[in-house]
């Protein structure tokens, strides 16, 4: 039996009868996906109420457009898209240029130092995600991911936390692919900068 393929279709008739007006099909994909969002939200809202308000937000949401959905995506990428919607929308900040300015400091140039003459951090094998082990240093990383604009955050959550592709995390946050590696690039360097006086030390 192939799970994956049971469940796509299990996913193609619950949204199907869903459409049709059944909602305990409706409810099905709820208690199917409210884990996934709820978790993803908090890694992007970093805040527990905020992450509960989007999750609630967003099951609205898929009530009210769920006869769009059309099949040619995945429905978990339709979803993160949702959730990436309802998120930002939560998070923007009013300085967001004024930081994206200063994550444009972190591009790397040719034999990765910077562009702007700063220092080359230490070099990681790994990505933040993957590399902060120790309750300490996690615990920085999520004040370093707070710090992040919401439209960076996103990137960087979807990419190396929820394990999405660069196709796909574009798709979800509706932006191309250069764009999105230019964000996740941007994001990483400003965490490792951050991270830096810990993997140093280490």
């Amino acid at each position: 039996m192939k799970s994956a393929d049971s469940r796509a279709v299990a996913d193609h008739e619950l949204i199907e009868a869903a459409k049709g007006g059944d909602n305990r099909a409706f409810s099905a994909l709820v208690r199917r996906y409210e884990d996934t969002v709820y978790r993803f939200s908090l890694k992007v809202c970093q805040d527990p109420e905020k992450a509960s308000e989007t999750l609630q937000d967003t099951f609205i949401n898929v009530f009210r457009k769920l006869h769009t959905f059309d099949g040619r995506s995945k429905f978990s990428t339709w979803l993160y898209t949702i959730v990436t919607n309802n998120c930002l929308m939560k998070r923007r900040r009013r300085k967001r240029d004024l930081m994206e300015e200063s994550l444009e400091a972190f591009d790397e140039g040719p034999g990765g130092d910077h562009k702007d003459g700063h220092p080359s951090l230490a070099r990681w094998e790994h990505t933040p995600a993957h590399a902060v082990l120790e309750t300490e240093l996690r615990t920085v990383l999520e004040e370093a991911i707070q710090a992040l604009p919401p439209d960076y955050r996103v990137v960087f959550v979807l990419r190396d936390m929820e394990q999405k592709t660069t196709e796909e995390t574009a798709e979800i946050v509706g932006i191309s692919v250069e764009a999105a590696k230019s964000r996740l690039r941007r994001a990483r360097a400003f965490l490792r900068s951050r991270l830096d006086p810990y993997m140093r030390a280490a």
